[in-house]
């Protein structure tokens, strides 16, 4: 297999991404997403996409497109096989956390069409990503997975990217209303608490060594 980074990084404008990675069952083609894409990346990304009408999603990848375009620090990657795209991941140099600034490349949503599995596309995608860490000097490349995308999780596994930190989310909502509940299981739990307590010292003092004076 060619190595995708040393093709990324010979002869290419500033902030452009284009090349092939030959793979032993298919040729890989990686390149800059543009505003063409945006439907297939639609069909790609619709699992992490905000839950609404086609027409919004697709506004909302047109605006990520061009807020890419307009930072250096951000690049949407697609993958083509006989000029079919067939893979997309979104890059973004970062810090790996709001207290940790380390800086990091954070790789989002590296998915590959179905029917296009184990023909090394997400390998050509995780390969642009580890070229555009190389570009801006950055020493760590994290990736973001949905917790129930198994073979996502089993992939970056294979390459050496261990779990740090799992999101969770819940709606405004939701959280109010579990608040409430969560306090009250706290306020009666600390009676039973004390009455163990209290249990346990009581056993020790009836196991107390008499002193016979």
């Amino acid at each position: 297999m060619s190595t995708l980074v040393a093709a990324l990084r010979g002869a290419q404008a500033p902030g452009s991404v284009s090349g092939r990675c030959d793979m032993s069952r298919a040729s890989v083609l990686i390149r800059t997403a543009t505003e063409s894409d945006v439907v297939v990346l639609r069909e790609l990304w619709s699992d992490v996409l905000r839950p609404t009408t086609r027409e919004e999603q697709l506004a909302d990848l047109r605006a990520v497109l061009v807020a890419a375009e307009g930072d250096d620090d951000c690049r949407i990657v697609v993958a083509e096989i006989d000029g079919q795209v067939v893979g997309a991941v979104h890059l973004r140099a970062c810090v790996v956390s709001t207290l940790n600034l380390e800086p990091m490349v954070r790789t989002f949503a590296p998915h590959v069409m179905p029917g296009h599995h184990r023909r090394g596309v997400g390998s050509a995608l995780m390969e642009a990503a580890a070229a555009f860490a190389e570009e801006r000097g950055i020493g760590i490349v994290g990736a973001a997975a949905l917790s129930a995308s198994r073979d996502a999780n089993r992939f970056f596994a294979r390459l050496s990217m261990g779990p740090v930190a799992t999101l969770r989310l819940a709606t405004t909502t939701g959280l109010r209303q579990r608040l409430p509940a969560v306090r009250q299981s706290r306020m009666s739990a600390v009676p039973s608490g004390r009455h163990i307590d209290k249990v346990l010292a009581a056993r020790r003092g009836r196991r107390a060594p008499r002193v016979i004076s």
